[in-house]
């Protein structure tokens, strides 16, 4: 099973941009992290992001994921999930259900202590 990056047009999506140029990038995170049960953002050459993205579909969840990398707003989207962790680095994040799990320290200690999966089924992204 493959994860499946957001496209081109995810970039032009007046649901992704609120429809208004000066939308408030904190405001495009939380809807974006809405959009569906897992969400992971990540930049395309991130070694990191892709372990990210190979433990959920691993798991048989299919996670969207936005690339910031590939968008031309994602510097200042990366701003912004930055200051969610507190500072250091951005990618990958991962929220689960609408809520932030965190960077892939975060994601594998759930993965590790069993809180993971649970997170996943109340989200809907697992039925087993």
């Amino acid at each position: 099973m493959q994860y499946q990056p957001e496209s081109h047009s995810y970039y032009s999506s007046t649901a992704v941009h609120g429809g208004a140029s000066s939308a408030d990038p904190l405001e495009r995170v939380v809807r974006l992290a809405s959009g569906s049960a897992v969400v992971i953002f990540s930049i395309s050459t991130c070694c990191m992001c892709h372990a990210a993205k190979r433990l959920f579909c691993g798991m048989g969840v299919n996670p969207t994921v936005y690339e910031l990398d590939q968008d031309p707003s994602g510097k200042e989207i990366e701003r912004v999930l930055s200051q969610l962790l507190g500072g250091g680095s951005a990618v990958p994040v991962v929220f689960i259900g609408g809520k932030l799990v965190g960077a892939m320290d975060k994601v594998m200690a759930s993965h590790i202590s069993g809180t993971l999966v649970p997170l996943l089924k109340e989200a809907g992204a697992l039925w087993l």
